[in-house]
């Protein structure tokens, strides 16, 4: 190739030694992606406690009968709900609903503190489920709207 026709130029989001030698190359999109992936600085996250520092000192005592909690979600249609209820018998339930009119999934019977550990694990679980699709959602819009900032198309 020419010398006076190849013009090279710098994408922002390579580093300076890297250049691009034509704009038609099908490569540069996908490089500019991943380097913008790349060069976002990492969230601020706070230090990891010790068991020590994690565990009250004075064990706050829950009632099992009617402890509650709801997942995270964007609509209550289609949220995680857990509570636990008490038979006559002392025998304890955990009720998982999705949304507001569906019929419950009956784990049990277990005892009281069985049933709080039930519904933390899964608010806990479900939680962690969520804020990873929302990251990977996030990611990869990142990348989708870069790939549309540098010619305008999809």
């Amino acid at each position: 190739m020419d010398a006076d026709c190849a013009t090279r130029f710098r994408h922002p989001a390579l580093p300076m030694e890297t250049e691009i030698v034509s704009q038609s190359d099908p490569t540069d999109h996908a490089l500019a992606a991943i380097a913008s992936i790349l060069d976002q600085p990492e969230p601020h996250r706070e230090p990891e406690k010790s068991e020590v520092e994690q565990t009250p000192t004075v064990p706050a005592l829950v009632e099992a009968e009617g402890y509650s909690k709801v997942g995270p979600g964007p609509m209550a249609s289609i949220r995680f709900k857990w509570t636990v209820r008490r038979e006559d018998n002392g025998d304890y339930y955990v009720d998982e609903t999705i949304g507001d009119g569906s019929h419950p999934i009956v784990s049990g019977p277990m005892s009281g503190d069985a049933a709080i550990r039930l519904v933390d694990d899964r608010e806990s679980d479900a939680r962690q489920r969520f804020e990873q699709l929302k990251s990977e959602m996030t990611g990869r819009g990142a990348a989708m709207n870069l790939v549309r900032k540098d010619d305008g198309e999809m």
